[in-house]
């Protein structure tokens, strides 16, 4: 791998892995600036330690407010993708704007099994020219991922290296495998393409954005095996849920909608 691969592979694999990791110091910083979640879960959805998005306040210097953190790119200059909670149909659902920007919410997971995981989401501005295949086309208007706690001796040798490379510069313990579920009308769904930067993260296409709501449930394990299964023959359990948008690669923008996400046991074959 040459020098100037090394530092796309790093710098790529910082911005998947944000999906998960905030330093202390940045999280702090963002609690005074940004809305906090703050959730209230049924029962059912608690089961799996999943909690729903429900109610959004304003929480200044409460870092801890809600499982739902806000995460960006280390020391990010770009604009921050902006997740708000609005009324639809008498439902309350998220609101995910990008202009320009990146940013994901994180919901993190101890010990919990790859259930099954369903949401519902619409478009109505998708992104233009997105192509997952490379790293100029590397957004989505809306993504669900799921962030397994893959052990390290699974990952190939030299992306475990400069994994390692990345956490020292970072002092972040960043994950080895996350599962993205995304819109891309230039593959067939299902089609599982890995992220340009990083094969940290792999996505699994869902064809084309859709204005109308569509409902998604998906199989966690079997799409672990189906996107990972070339390293790992058994499922990890989750690190981390997230949900998120980016347009900072095509410097588009975008709006959708997420809503009645849950995280459950998977069903009994």
């Amino acid at each position: 791998m040459t020098t100037l691969s090394r530092r796309h592979w790093l710098a790529g694999a910082l911005k998947a892995a944000r999906v998960l990791q905030i330093n202390a110091c940045a999280k702090r910083r963002r609690a005074l600036t940004l809305a906090a979640l703050v959730l209230a879960a049924p029962a059912t959805a608690m089961s799996t330690g999943l909690a729903p998005l429900t109610d959004l306040t304003v929480a200044a210097g409460r870092a801890n407010a809600s499982p739902w953190v806000f995460a960006g790119l280390p020391d990010q200059k770009l604009p921050a993708t902006r997740f708000t909670l609005e009324e639809q149909g008498g439902q309350r659902v998220l609101r995910i704007e990008a202009v320009g920007s990146y940013g994901n919410l994180i919901h993190r997971l101890t010990g919990v099994s790859a259930g099954e995981l369903s949401w519902r989401w619409r478009v109505q501005t998708p992104l233009q020219a997105v192509d997952l295949r490379n790293r100029q086309g590397d957004d989505v208007a809306l993504k669900v991922c799921a962030l397994f706690d893959m052990p390290r001796d699974r990952v190939p040798f030299v992306e475990r290296q400069l994994l390692r490379l990345a956490e020292s510069r970072t002092g972040e313990d960043l994950p080895n495998a996350t599962l993205c579920y995304a819109w891309d009308p230039s593959w067939p769904t299902g089609t599982v393409v890995p992220n340009a930067y990083s094969r940290r993260v792999r996505y699994i296409t869902l064809g084309a954005p859709g204005r109308e709501w569509q409902s998604v449930r998906r199989n966690l394990a079997a799409d672990f095996l189906q996107a990972f299964g070339d390293e790992s023959s058994t499922v990890p359990t989750l690190r981390a849920v997230a949900v998120g948008a980016d347009a900072d690669n095509t410097g588009g923008s975008s709006l959708g909608w997420v809503a009645d996400l849950e995280l459950r046991a998977a069903p009994v074959p």
